[in-house]
């Protein structure tokens, strides 16, 4: 299925973003300067960590933590583990983290 919509980031209050279980290192690199971007305008964002095993959704954040925070020109950022867990009926694990400028 495919589904085609026109999003601009001035219609959203939270943006959201996820992380998906394949994805390296590299798209933690690229969404921490989108994420940086991002709260230039934004106060809070949103991002969803997915991984194949339990471990995986806190390693991701862990390492995004640490590469976010560790841009020069990064503002005062406070983060806020949300909610986690599996999706039943799958070996599918999941966490959700809040950014918000301080």
């Amino acid at each position: 299925m495919r589904l085609e919509y026109e999003f601009k980031l001035d219609n959203v209050e939270i943006p959201r973003f996820s992380v998906e279980a394949v994805e390296g290192i590299g798209k933690l690199f690229s969404l921490g300067t989108l994420v940086l971007n991002v709260l230039d305008t934004k106060k809070k964002i949103e991002i969803v960590f997915h991984g194949l095993n339990p471990e995986d959704p806190a390693r991701k954040i862990a390492a995004f933590q640490d590469i976010v925070s560790s841009a020069t020109s990064a503002p005062a950022l406070q983060f806020e583990v949300g909610s986690s867990g599996s999706v039943p009926g799958s070996s599918s694990y999941y966490s959700w983290l809040s950014l918000m400028r301080a």
